[in-house]
Formats: C-alpha cells, structure tokens, sequence
C-alpha cells in the first residue's frame, strides 16, 4: 500500500538580506500592455453593462450571464493591475466567448426595430451598435492578454542587499 500525503509547498519568504526584484516590469512597453488589459477589461465590463441595463425588459435568459460576466472582468482587471499574469488566459478565453456571442446577438438588436417588438430602455438601434463595438474590443482584449502573457510578468530576480555579505554568510532556517 502507498501512501501520498499532500504537503503545502513552503511560502515564498527572501532570506534576511536578499531583494527580490521583478525586471519585466520596469520596462515602458510591459506596464502598457498591462495598462491596456486593464483598460479593455474595465471598457469591456462597461459595454456589456449598458448593454445589459438598457436591454433588461426585453433580455431573456441572458441576465446572469451579463451579470457575471461584468462581475468576472470587473475582477480580472483588478488582478491584472496586480501584476498577476495568471488572468491573462483566462480574460483572452472569455473574450473570444463574448465575442462570440456579440457577433450573433448584435443583429438580432436591429430587427427589433420593427413594430410588434418590446421595446428595451435605449434605443434598439443603439444597443445593436454597443454590442457590435463589443466585438472589436474583445479582439483587442485578447491580442494584448497574450502579448502580456509573454512578457514575463511573473520573472522574478533574486539580489543581495548592499552590505549583508555573501550567500554562504547567511544563515539557513529549517523548512
């Protein structure tokens, strides 16, 4: 009989007198791709809450998936203000569906501007535009997501600090 124990991997702590430094972040060009993410992450959320309040009365079952939707990006933006290059993949898959689902929901919007249709909060006109300019933004969202994603968000460089002396001089904990 084997017997796996599961351990939890020890946390990431520096030694007494070591400078953990991130090098891809310094660089222009990485902290504007994580600006535009964010960005396309907020403006993203943005469309689809218009959408979804100015369409509510006539909106069937798609309400939750809006909501979340608005809720999820809302979050992945704030992660990726963080430096967390994990949410990149994620946002660039959730993009291509709401892409998706942009693309065949936004001319459904322009038929319901004939007589016999409930008409929505906005103009239905108007609706079908925002959810067509949702495709472009999404396009954007996931080019920059795994432009991002291969920066190195996540590279991380281990430094002594002025003065605490080699690494044969510190002192090493048990784990």
């Amino acid at each position: 009989m084997v017997n796996c124990a599961m351990s939890t991997p020890p946390e990431r702590t520096a030694q007494p007198g070591v400078i953990i430094t991130h090098p891809n972040r310094d660089k222009p060009v990485v902290q504007a791709t994580r600006g535009a993410v964010v960005l396309l992450l907020i403006a993203s959320a943005a469309l689809v809450l218009i959408v979804t309040v100015g369409g509510w009365p006539v909106l069937e079952s798609a309400k939750p998936v809006d909501i979340g939707y608005i809720v999820v990006y809302l979050v992945l933006a704030f992660f990726a203000a963080r430096w967390n290059r994990g949410v990149l993949p994620v946002a660039a898959v959730l993009a291509v569906l709401l892409l998706i689902f942009a693309l065949v929901a936004g001319p459904s919007w322009f038929s319901r501007d004939k007589t016999g249709f409930a008409q929505p909060h906005i103009d239905a006109g108007v609706l079908g535009l925002l959810t067509l300019l949702i495709v472009p933004v999404q396009i954007l969202l996931i080019a920059f997501a795994m432009r991002g994603f291969s920066q190195g968000w996540n590279v991380e460089v281990e430094q002594r600090a002025p003065g605490a002396g080699s690494y044969a001089d510190a002192e090493l904990q048990p784990a």
